[in-house]
Parts: C-alpha cells; structure tokens; sequence
C-alpha cells in the first residue's frame, strides 16, 4: 500500500534530503520511477505514487564542465540512476574536465546552507587516473 502523496511533493522530498536520503517516486499502476516529485505520474496519469530510497548509484549520461570567471570550472551531469530515473547534478572530488560518459557514481546529500536547500551531488565510485586530474 503507498503512503498518499502530498500535495507539494518537494517539500516532502527536500525533508528526505534534510535527513541524508535522496528519494524518488514509484508509481503503483504502472511501476515507472518518477523524478523530479509529482503529484501524478509523468507515463500513465495515476496519482498513487509511492515514496523510495535511492541506493545512489548511477551511471554519468551526459556531462559539461561549465567556466565561471575567478572559479574553478565545475561538472553538471546527468545520472541515469539505477533504480530508472535520470537527474541533473553535478559529480564532485574530482575536476569538471575528469567527468567522463559511463562513469559509475555515488551520491551523496549536501546539507542545508544558509538559505540553500540540501542537494544530491555525485562522487565517483572508482579512483580517476591521475592523467585526467591534470587535465592531460
């Protein structure tokens, strides 16, 4: 039996990441993994969507190393997750550049800072060889 859906979903999904959980939804008439929170599922309609616990491990889809001025680039990617849902966040420990297509992850919840709510970021789950931390 799934738990009803509230009725703003991120609120429940950002208390989950308060507490170092990174969650999605499964709908319960079609089984599809729903991500980012719905109150109805994206595939069939149906608003009996349950809450589940990501075990965090994905595998990178699609990355950018994005430039600022002054800064350190830093990685925006896509994470095909294993559970079935695909989410956009940025892989961590390692440089921008290092990010690579295929890459097994890890996520990992960043607390609450300041007014920034917690958020899911990624690590890789096997050491990057040291020629692509320099960038050659």
């Amino acid at each position: 039996m799934s738990e009803p859906v509230e009725p703003a979903p991120h609120k429940g999904y950002v208390e989950r990441l308060d507490k170092g959980v990174l969650a999605y939804q499964r709908c319960d008439d079609c089984r599809a993994a729903v991500f980012h929170p719905r109150v109805t599922c994206p595939g069939c309609g149906s608003g009996r969507l349950a809450w589940r616990e990501s075990a965090g491990l994905g595998t990178v889809y699609a990355t950018s190393a994005l430039v600022r001025r002054d800064a350190d680039p830093y990685s925006v990617a896509l994470v095909d997750l294993d559970e079935g849902f695909r989410m956009m966040s940025s892989v961590v420990g390692v440089p921008a550049d290092a990010v690579r297509i295929g890459m097994r992850v890890r996520a990992r919840v960043e607390p609450r800072d300041g007014d920034r709510e917690p958020r899911p970021v990624f690590v890789p789950e096997e050491a990057v060889p040291e020629e692509a931390r320099d960038g050659s």
